[in-house]
């Protein structure tokens, strides 16, 4: 049995989490930085719909895993 953490399982659960939390951030940051200097209402829209697919990018990642665990629970 593997250790805790260490499964590829785990591993993809990981790197999902940390796009999310990559994403949030960057979405935080372009929009401070946007307001600061006074961006454009279109260029920051567009910043909202990349930080919105990179949402639903992750989602479906997280979808993926849920499914495959799903999976190996029936094959057992």
């Amino acid at each position: 049995m593997a250790q805790h953490g260490q499964t590829n399982e785990a591993r993809a659960g990981q790197r999902v989490a940390l796009f999310m939390a990559g994403v949030g951030v960057f979405w935080v940051l372009v929009t401070m930085i946007g307001a600061e200097y006074g961006w454009s209402m279109r260029t920051r829209a567009f910043f909202d719909l990349a930080a919105l697919a990179g949402f639903g990018f992750a989602l479906w990642q997280t979808f993926r895993l849920w499914r495959a665990r799903q999976d190996e629970k029936g094959d057992e």
